[in-house]
């Protein structure tokens, strides 16, 4: 057994000892004991907690991975989240205050990924444990929506008569305006019987859409989203914000800082979450690379009324980002990449004569790098916000204005 004393969280939430140690769910300044494992202990005892520390709100806190920082009271958790994007600022030489911090009410996730898998007796949907590969129920989650929660049930139904007992299933459940958006991966296939008993089982429980092992297998009516002044159906397992919450603190964040612009650009414009609430103020042009949700965003803003106008173009960003000559047409430029952030895209920004960028990220790391890049090309960092809808995890997102 040994004793350290938690220096400062990492990256993914974990406490850090000398060493380097990783210690889970564990706040600087306490004292733990437990075996170490390689440079992990992974059953910390605490020895002497830290004033930051609560008893976690949810019942399946111990056993589940899906959180990390139940343990931690929502100050301190909201304090580290915004040093988690300043130091990864100042790791390239920026140095940033967070101006704001956005955090997502619990039980507000309005889309998940589930797993499910038969057992003896039945089955279990859940999340995967910490540290493990078993499925564990939560039907007491503290952050799915309660539409989710209700849906439970149905996919332990539906993991006894589709799962195998060596694989999982997979049920990516979205809540949307009209009902839940379900799709089914890892599945059985289904016959036609067996296709018309899932899609009366389905409706019955709220799904509108059922897509199994790839294939739209039913629909009652397409799914819904409320973006801006547009209603869209976006292409089953597309992106999409996980809280209707962090979608509106992010749509505001952005309205208010394209005011005057006459022209944007919206670049990794998924189904139009930003496009189409940006057209109620100035023409838009989205810019997505995959297909099928640029379509959902077009149909989108062709069935509203009271917008500007919305060109949209299906372009790989990565390999194929906006030139410069491209790019002089507009007032503003909106990025929001996924994870890998937009290394290619801003190298052209910088050669265009671009003088606005307003630019969201899910990583703090490629997010910090490419600043670095604008700043050096005579950008300033004007305004960073922080958005936590991935409430009691290590996910943070960012919002923030570049100008020059």
């Amino acid at each position: 057994m040994a004793e350290v004393t938690i220096e400062r969280l990492g990256y993914k939430g974990d406490g850090i000892a000398a060493g380097p140690i990783f210690v889970p769910r564990t706040l600087p300044g306490e004292v733990v004991k437990g075996e170490i494992d390689g440079q992990i202990m992974p059953k910390p005892v605490i020895q002497t907690p830290s004033d930051h520390r609560i008893k976690a709100p949810c019942s399946h806190y111990n056993s589940c991975g899906g959180c990390s920082l139940q343990h931690a009271h929502d100050d301190f958790a909201s304090n580290w989240k915004k040093e988690v994007v300043q130091s990864a600022l100042a790791s390239r030489g920026i140095e940033r205050a967070v101006d704001a911090i956005h955090t997502s009410p619990a039980q507000s996730r309005r889309r998940a990924k589930l797993t499910g898998k038969r057992t003896k007796s039945g089955a279990l949907v859940g999340f995967h444990g910490r540290a493990s590969h078993t499925v564990l129920a939560v039907p007491n989650c503290e952050i799915l929506h309660p539409d989710l929660l209700s849906l439970i049930p149905v996919l332990e139904q539906l993991t006894v008569e589709y799962g195998s007992r060596k694989g999982e299933v997979e049920f990516t459940a979205t809540v949307t305006n009209t009902g839940i958006d379900l799709d089914v991966a890892g599945a059985k296939p289904a016959g036609p019987q067996e296709q018309a008993a899932l899609a009366q089982l389905t409706v019955r429980h709220g799904v509108v859409r059922l897509t199994w092992n790839g294939e739209l297998l039913a629909m009652e009516t397409p799914p819904q989203l409320t973006m801006g002044k547009a209603a869209v159906s976006p292409p089953s397992g597309a992106f999409l914000q996980a809280t209707e919450h962090g979608q509106l603190a992010l749509e505001a964040f952005i309205i208010n800082n394209i005011a005057g612009a006459a022209k944007v650009a919206d670049l990794f414009a998924g189904c139009g979450t930003f496009s189409l609430p940006m057209a109620a103020h100035a023409a838009v042009h989205a810019v997505e690379g995959e297909a099928e949700m640029i379509d959902a965003l077009a149909k989108g803003w062709r069935m509203a009324s009271g917008l500007h106008s919305v060109t949209t173009e299906a372009r790989d960003l990565f390999r194929r980002p906006l030139m410069p000559d491209e790019l002089c047409k507009f007032d503003v430029v909106v990025l929001d990449p996924p994870r890998a952030g937009a290394e290619a895209q801003v190298q052209e920004i910088i050669e265009s004569e671009v003088r606005k960028v307003v630019m969201i990220s899910c990583s703090p790391v490629t997010f910090a790098r490419d600043v670095e890049a604008l700043t050096k090309a005579g950008f300033s960092l004007e305004k960073l916000e922080v958005l936590d809808q991935f409430r009691w995890s290590h996910h943070v997102e960012v919002a923030s204005v570049l100008a020059r």
